[in-house]
């Protein structure tokens, strides 16, 4: 049976400015169907989206809906006509219990009968396999039931097209499953679902068609079950690209980073974060998982020296040079000790032992300053601030979650966002411009950051090439311990696989980096080894080349670890 058409974008054109947004795009979208929009980062996806559910108003184009031309300048006009859009942020009172937030803003004559809405809302809920307690507060609810709650709220007005933004975004697996599975059923039910998104995965999964949009224009619309990742990828991009992120081996792996029983409080006295024990190995990538919220921001500030600590160790292991095992010990008990501390070694890779040789045959061999041994320097960073860590001379570089907030001022150019690492290095009164603008300029040309140029304000650049700019700045720091907190969030396909690629070559230069991520598939095919946190408590440290995503997202889901906060290490 043929499809009805719900509603059709014809022309629709927009402009912020000189910048054009959306150009003459042309859209269709069918009752009972999941429409997937895909695009690279600005391409004026959820621009168009945004259109439809009244928040902007098009320049040029008509929106028509059963076959009529419709006018919609607000959202309260989008749901006249039956349109309702879940954003990426949610927009509740968390004081509300869900029926309370779901109502509020409707027009009513009467005061509201909250038993009978209680009841509304339970009913809609089980129609489409939802979980949700109408009568429990918003600040007592988990990610996926706040955005059970917007959903039920576009639906109890009566949406007949449904539009999100990102929504898998901060869900765990089993979260996103079930999302799916609600959105088939309102499939069935006749509801149009268009869902925004960069997971090409879930959108092979459960889109009927997929519509890809290139700098702001409508490139085409293809039948889901006749296109694969690669076609999709190369429409967005306009070419082809290699979408496998390569997992070098770790080579010389050495522990760098020592966190043991971390224990930190918010400013409401509330632990945030619970017994934190982990090794971070230089040489390796130690990705973090877990729902938004459950201390991943937190522990990497804490480390970094953003955030006093209630109680536990961070400790910091600076390898030394080489240095030879000489008689200055005066004693073969001391050489002894020093062996039980440090492998020696000749030099050239070879393990030197002495078993087997007599004392003087040691002696000899000590003394002609043949064997050598690296003795380690550790350096306690808890209560450090993020100066006095840099002044022990650890190189600890950390891309914050916040790209503005805390890592970049907005209103700084992009020499004098390189400047905020080196300007303490200029003599008195004196800043040498030249080598951060050099810099700059590196970046640009090595990220292919969009901009007009170093002298431009980084507020003026979109969230991808704003985040390019940190990423590139960090890594030239030539840090020790590399920490990164959603580092491709905001960006395009083809950003994200640059970042990987430098994540590895910094893996491979024996950098310790932590990656925090959202998408579990980059997680497993990115990162060495992956610790979940729950709660801010460790739920488990899994083994990322064996690992399932399902394995991980009921560790993100479970309320203790395994041994008293020191998860075991599958």
């Amino acid at each position: 049976m043929e499809k009805k058409l719900a509603l059709q974008m014809r022309g629709i054109t927009k402009r912020f400015g000189p910048v054009l947004a959306n150009n003459h795009v042309d859209l269709d979208v069918y009752q009972g169907e999941i429409l997937a929009v895909l695009g690279e980062n600005g391409c004026g996806k959820t621009t168009l989206m945004n259109m439809l559910a009244g928040i902007y108003f098009p320049d040029e184009g008509r929106i028509l809906i059963n076959g009529e031309e419709v006018v919609i300048s607000s959202p309260k006009d989008a749901f006249d006509h039956r349109i309702g859009m879940i954003h990426q942020h949610f927009k509740l009172v968390d004081l509300f219990t869900a029926a309370q937030n779901i109502i509020l803003g409707m027009e009513d004559h009467g005061r509201y009968n909250l038993k009978e809405v209680n009841v509304q809302v339970s009913a809609i809920a089980e129609k489409y396999g939802f979980h949700l307690d109408p009568q429990k507060k918003v600040y007592e609810m988990s990610v996926s039931e706040k955005q059970t709650v917007e959903i039920i709220k576009v639906l109890y007005r009566g949406a007949d097209t449904l539009i999100l933004d990102e929504p898998t975004a901060v869900l765990t697996p089993q979260e996103i499953d079930r999302l799916f599975a609600v959105l088939r059923k309102m499939k069935e039910d006749g509801k149009s679902v268009i869902i925004i998104t960069h997971k090409l995965n879930e959108v092979l999964e459960v889109s009927d068609r997929v519509a890809i949009l290139r700098k702001g224009e409508h490139i085409a619309t293809v039948q889901t079950a006749e296109t694969s990742e690669a076609q999709l990828t190369e429409m967005m991009v306009g070419k082809k690209v290699e979408l496998t992120i390569d997992r070098p081996e770790p080579v010389n792996s050495t522990p760098r980073l020592f966190v043991k029983h971390l224990n930190l409080y918010d400013e409401e006295h509330v632990r945030v974060l619970r017994d934190i024990t982990f090794t971070a190995n230089g040489g390796e990538i130690l990705g973090i998982a877990g729902i938004a919220g459950s201390g991943q921001k937190e522990l990497l500030e804490a480390i970094s020296g953003l955030q006093p600590l209630e109680s536990g160790e961070i400790v910091f292991r600076n390898p030394k040079k080489d240095r030879p095992v000489t008689f200055f010990h005066k004693s073969m008990k001391k050489v002894q000790e020093l062996g039980r501390e440090h492998a020696f070694h000749d030099g050239n890779g070879r393990e030197v032992t002495f078993e087997g040789m007599s004392r003087s045959a040691v002696r000899k061999l000590v003394e002609s300053g043949k064997v050598l041994f690296k003795e380690d320097e550790t350096i306690n960073l808890r209560d450090k601030t993020p100066l006095e860590i840099r002044q022990l001379g650890v190189h600890l570089s950390f891309v914050p979650e916040d790209r503005l907030g805390m890592g970049l001022v907005g209103s700084m150019d992009l020499t004098d966002n390189m400047m905020l690492r080196s300007y303490r290095k200029g003599a008195a009164g004196f800043l040498d411009r030249g080598k951060p603008r050099a810099l700059a300029e590196q970046i640009i040309e090595e990220l292919q950051i969009v901009t007009p140029g170093v002298s431009t304000p980084v507020r003026r650049l979109s969230g991808g090439n704003v985040q390019k700019v940190l990423v590139g700045r960090e890594i030239a720091y030539a840090p020790k311990v590399l920490m990164a907190a959603y580092p491709v969030r905001g960006l395009d396909i083809n950003s994200s696989y640059t970042i990987y690629h430098l994540l590895n070559q910094q893996k491979e230069s024996g950098v310790a980096v932590i990656f925090v991520g959202e998408d579990l598939d980059v997680l497993l095919a990115l990162c060495d080894r992956i610790l979940v946190l729950n709660g801010g408590a460790v739920t488990g440290i899994v083994d990322a080349r064996t690992a399932t995503k399902e394995e991980i997202g009921l560790l993100m889901t479970k309320t203790e670890s395994r041994e008293g906060g020191e998860a075991r290490e599958e």
